[in-house]
């Protein structure tokens, strides 16, 4: 700190690596259409480009109606991270090769969301789709129109965890559109509603650097040396039936060396998926007395939780929840729900 402080003669020093970042919008092809069980392909042809991938994002606009095409009633919401709902899987490839997929986007991005996110980010979220906690605010206008930008660090933990920049190389994004749109809306009434997408696009930051800087980064694509991308992908197992016993035992599955699982995310619903009155962005705590995860011979808790939900007895289970960006982020924790709205 003191040979900071006195170090008078220090020169200033300007980074002009990166000259500048401009985002680019990228649309599928003229004869792609949205509709249900529909394959969206966007594609960057040009690969003589450095890409941010942890920058990128979906452009989503569409309008919620009837299935006549008029302006669905009030009886008729989009729930939590609707847009997400609206498709059935997300696959990101390079050079033809895929990188990372996440299958049923909305389940899979809802859960890993509520843990990630913290109360600073809000506005993000709802701009991203998501409502608030309290769900008293809609996605859509008077009219069912909604407009958001989803960062796809909220859907693949490739762009979460990968923060360098991809240099000349083919980037493809394909999204599957769900068979329905019953898990994106929930209704009171027995009108018929529909989503309509109307435009799709992909933003990508394209970084231009400074000669200097795209010299060496040249030099070193022609050497064809290896470069190591890790990162984190979240995979989604789901068991539908669960035998109705007091104890179960669940086998997910059995990693290889590489893919070693290191977080595990658990959460349960009842009757709510594919049901035109039931919110597929809620769960349920099934009443649940104690968790255990064995990978192989090791336990996680350790202890038993020994949870009385109806007697206000999940103390250790809202701490799990909390304590989960510490060690996944590395930093305080700042969890987006508080205890009363944690379950």
């Amino acid at each position: 700190m003191e040979e900071e402080t006195l170090n008078i003669q220090t020169p200033i020093v300007f980074d002009e690596s990166i000259a500048h970042c401009e985002t680019h919008a990228h649309q599928p092809y003229a004869s792609s259409t949205f509709n249900n069980s529909d394959e969206v392909r966007i594609t960057v042809q040009n690969q003589d480009l450095c890409l941010l991938p942890s920058k990128i994002s979906l452009h989503v606009y569409g309008n919620l109606v009837t299935e006549d095409g008029s302006t669905a009633t009030e009886s008729t919401i989009m729930v939590n991270n609707a847009i997400c709902h609206l498709f059935e899987e997300i696959r990101y490839e390079m050079n033809a090769i895929e990188i990372d997929r996440n299958k049923d986007v909305g389940l899979t991005s809802f859960m890993k969301g509520y843990v990630s996110l913290s109360p600073s980010q809000r506005s993000l979220m709802k701009n991203a789709g998501w409502r608030d906690v309290r769900e008293r605010e809609k996605l859509t206008n008077a009219d069912g129109y909604f407009d958001v930008s989803i960062p796809l660090n909220l859907i693949l933990g490739f762009a979460e965890y990968y923060r360098k920049i991809v240099v000349n190389a083919k980037h493809e994004l394909l999204l599957t559109r769900a068979k329905s749109d019953v898990n994106a809306i929930v209704k009171t009434a027995a009108e018929q509603c529909k989503v309509v997408i109307h435009k799709l696009e992909w933003l990508i930051p394209y970084v231009k650097v400074s000669d200097r800087r795209k010299i060496q980064l040249l030099r070193f694509v022609e050497r064809d040396a290896p470069i190591s991308v890790s990162f984190c992908t979240w995979e989604l197992c789901k068991y539908p039936l669960l035998p109705t016993t007091s104890k179960h035992v669940s086998t997910v599955k059995t990693s290889i060396q590489l893919e070693k699982p290191r977080y595990v995310i658990l959460g349960y619903q009842t009757n709510r998926k594919n049901k035109k009155n039931k919110n597929a962005s809620h769960f349920n705590h099934c009443n649940v007395r104690d968790v255990k995860l064995f990978l192989n011979s090791q336990c996680y808790p350790y202890g038993n939780l020994n949870l009385d939900i109806d007697y206000n007895q999940f103390a250790l289970l809202y701490e799990m929840y909390a304590n989960f960006q510490a060690a996944y982020y590395g930093k305080n924790p700042e969890p987006l729900l508080k205890k009363a709205e944690f379950l």
